[in-house]
């Protein structure tokens, strides 16, 4: 893997229906009400958005996310993500009326050119800053479904 390519996978566990969970998830604009990290989402159109996150450490990323798949059956969503990443991003939510698994998948390279400059010497601190943003929003989503 390439300094500038990343991959994260998180599973969220959370005590609420399957329906709810997917249903958040899928309304990009609800984002910054329940993930701290995420500080704007601006809907294009029905399968794209603007979107501008800052997690811990001191930059910002904006990124497009276009819908690519979404399917409630199979609790799958997947985006694709241009601008200071470029990739996709996956969730599969399972689980039942009461309780969900939220599997979320990353693979994305960064564009921005102060992260690509810093890689070499900082990546430890951008997967910390990842997996700390990724906490919040495990909070924040329980918080709000609950």
């Amino acid at each position: 893997m390439m300094l500038n390519e990343y991959r994260f996978r998180r599973v969220w566990s959370l005590h609420v229906g399957t329906p709810r969970v997917f249903g958040a998830l899928v309304d990009l604009t609800s984002w910054p009400l329940w993930w701290p990290d995420v500080r704007s989402v601006q809907r294009i159109d029905d399968d794209t958005a603007e979107m501008t996150c800052r997690a811990t450490l001191p930059y910002t990323l904006g990124f497009r996310l276009r819908r690519s798949v979404q399917d409630e059956p199979t609790g799958r969503l997947r985006v694709e993500m241009t601008g200071d990443l470029e990739g996709h991003t996956e969730a599969t939510v399972s689980g039942d009326d009461s309780t969900s698994r939220l599997e979320i998948d990353q693979c994305v390279e960064t564009t921005k050119p102060l992260l690509r400059t810093f890689a070499p010497v900082a990546r430890p601190l951008f997967v910390a800053n990842h997996a700390l943003m990724m906490r919040r929003g495990q909070r924040g989503l329980r918080a709000y479904l609950a």
